[in-house]
């Protein structure tokens, strides 16, 4: 029997995709993740990330601000600029 890949697992999927120097939005990995009304969940599920796998500081707000970080606005501003994602 297949295992169902849950929202939290595609999220966590589709992010660890994103390229160094490429953003998305939380709408956008939302909708990827077959849950287009859920980018507030997907911000939930990142900001509990401790996996450095998984690159949270590449998914911004739909409006280009830069949105949360659980390791402060700051180092995620400071961890994009250097990609030259901003």
């Amino acid at each position: 029997m297949k295992h169902k890949i849950g929202f939290k697992e595609k999220v966590f999927e589709i992010v660890k995709k994103i390229p160094r120097g490429k953003v998305l939005s939380y709408k956008e990995i939302a909708q990827l993740a077959g849950r287009p009304l859920a980018f507030r969940a997907v911000g939930n599920i990142l900001n509990k990330n401790c996996d450095p796998k998984v690159p949270c500081h590449r998914v911004i707000r739909r409006d280009g601000k830069i949105g949360g970080y659980n390791r402060g606005v700051k180092k995620k501003t400071e961890l994009l600029k250097k990609e030259k994602a901003i």
